[in-house]
């Protein structure tokens, strides 16, 4: 059986039972739309006890975006329908407007076809 290391258990019990009077909004960058959004008083205290230890990453016009994706893939995939996905995106390297056929992931650059075969001359098909 564990021991309990009572200055973890200290420092828990600091960062998650701060005062309320303690805690202010915070301005957070979206990281779909880059937008900004207020993480209120009210939702850190509801994160706080619900133990959840992060702060939000999406405002709520993407989170629910996201949710909605996931639901329809889910749904896609229970009914055995294959779905295709096309996502609109601006290319990292020359900036035009495209698509691609999966989500990006976060923090990681998209590019369009031309831009990409060019990246990755070995992907070129001869004929």
């Amino acid at each position: 059986m564990s021991q309990i290391n009572f200055d973890d258990l200290k420092e828990f019990n600091q960062k998650t039972f701060v005062n309320e009077s303690e805690l202010q909004d915070i301005n957070i960058s979206c990281i779909d739309c880059s937008e900004d959004f207020v993480w209120t008083v009210g939702e850190q205290i509801f994160f706080r006890d619900k133990g959840l230890q992060n702060p939000p990453k999406r405002c709520k016009v993407c989170k629910q975006a996201k949710n909605e994706r996931i639901a329809s893939i889910a749904a896609a995939q229970a009914s055995g329908v294959k779905q295709k996905i096309e996502v609109s995106v601006f290319c990292a390297k020359c900036a035009s407007y495209t698509t691609v056929p999966f989500y990006p992931s976060q923090g990681r650059p998209v590019y369009c076809r031309s831009c990409f075969l060019e990246m990755n001359p070995n992907l070129i098909e001869t004929e």
